[in-house]
């Protein structure tokens, strides 16, 4: 790609862009002999959610003994064979997917469960793969400098529910009457009302309640029994970086992958308790990415934390601080600076161990942005290994804890 971008003027590159994506597509599903075809493929996109339903219908799948493969932002998995995933790619290149799912197929699973997001619908990752389901979580403003509207955005999305021949659609988001306007076999709407009253989850949070219940009715339509699906269900505490509970006392300590407004708020309202205080550790990150969010995320964070610590969170390309004082205009714009009790620490294992320092009994600090991801993204390609998880129990360590 790079060497073909050396010797085409940009004007035209950007004009043969689509083009040369979709062949890849198609060339990729022809030289592995299009496996999809054999396996029922269940791709599962949106804004917020995508990965914790990834994992949960995955896990419910492979409670029925039927082989499983799926790929998630964390991870890919081929039956019992699981590796991380650290492509710092949520949907992998055409060839990587096609080749996946032969692997997949020639091992004789049955399901392949993929997270399918906006941008690798832009450039034709989901071309050559026969999707079977498609399941929507919810939609809200995102990659909006890529795509260049909202509309774009949700445009790309629905790419996933005209390939499906099945759709399983959030009937609590805004755009789903959007979705439904696209012809399929079979549309199920869901909304949180449809948790059967004696199902019991531990994961936290009304919008995990939307999750299982997608997973609940994308299980039961394939047949999985019910005791099935409420046993899993029930069993699940979380997926690793997502409201995940590091500490639960004296102070409680959760990482998660929170980093769009509304995922933020969310997570926000669900930690929030009537005593104690909530602490928050937050960035934005870098690299030209959705720069109209980071003052609302500055905003956010000013309604919900008694305490908060501004830091770094993949910058790319981008200088740190512009970034964090990009989110700080948020938070001022929110209070002033005197009432609102703010730090800017830039470096993020600095910023993790002063929130840890200052938590008191019945306190609970929340660390949002990265989640499980296993690098820190800096200039020219340049990553550090990280994992937000380790760092806050490595200072929990230092300090006795």
């Amino acid at each position: 790609m790079r060497i073909i971008k050396k010797f085409i003027p940009g004007f035209l590159f950007s004009a043969l862009q689509p083009f040369y994506h979709r062949a890849l597509a198609v060339a990729a599903s022809a030289i592995y002999g299009n496996p999809s075809a054999k396996l029922k493929v269940i791709g599962v996109t949106g804004t917020n959610g995508k990965t914790t339903i990834v994992h949960l219908l995955t896990a419910v799948l492979e409670a029925t003994g039927e082989p499983v493969a799926s790929i998630s932002s964390l991870t890919f998995k081929i039956k019992n064979d699981e590796w991380k995933n650290t492509m710092k790619m949520t949907m992998p290149g055409r060839f990587t997917i096609q080749k996946f799912l032969k692997r997949a197929a020639d091992e004789g699973c049955k399901f392949a469960v993929l997270e399918v997001t906006s941008e690798g619908i832009k450039q034709f990752r989901h071309r050559g793969i026969d999707f079977y389901m498609g399941i929507l979580t919810n939609v809200t403003p995102e990659h909006i400098e890529s795509h260049g509207t909202f509309e774009n955005y949700r445009m790309a999305k629905s790419e996933l529910f005209k390939r499906a021949k099945i759709h399983i659609l959030n009937g609590e988001d805004p755009s789903v009457e959007y979705f439904a306007k696209i012809p399929t076999l079979t549309r199920i709407v869901y909304t949180k009302k449809d948790l059967p009253n004696d199902f019991h989850l531990k994961l936290p949070g009304e919008f995990n309640i939307e999750n299982a219940v997608a997973v609940f009715q994308a299980a039961k339509f394939l047949g999985i029994p019910r005791q099935t699906i409420k046993s899993v269900l029930e069993s699940f505490e979380n997926v690793q970086g997502r409201m995940e509970f590091i500490r639960r006392g004296p102070f409680v300590v959760v990482v998660d992958y929170a980093h769009t407004p509304d995922a933020l708020e969310k997570v926000y309202q669900t930690l929030r308790q009537p005593s104690g205080r909530l602490i928050c550790v937050l960035g934005s990150a870098g690299g030209g990415r959705d720069k109209w969010k980071r003052s609302e995320i500055g905003k956010i964070a000013a309604r919900y934390c008694d305490a908060i610590f501004l830091t770094n969170e993949d910058p790319y390309d981008e200088d740190p601080k512009e970034i964090i004082e990009d989110v700080e205009k948020g938070v001022l714009f929110s209070h002033s600076s005197s009432k609102m009790d703010y730090k800017i620490i830039i470096d993020r294992r600095e910023a993790i161990s002063s929130a840890l320092k200052i938590a008191k009994l019945g306190d609970t600090i929340i660390i949002t942005g990265k989640g499980a991801e296993p690098w820190l993204m800096g200039p020219n390609g340049s990553r550090q290994e990280w994992d937000d998880r380790e760092v806050v129990r490595e200072e929990l360590k230092k300090i006795g804890g």
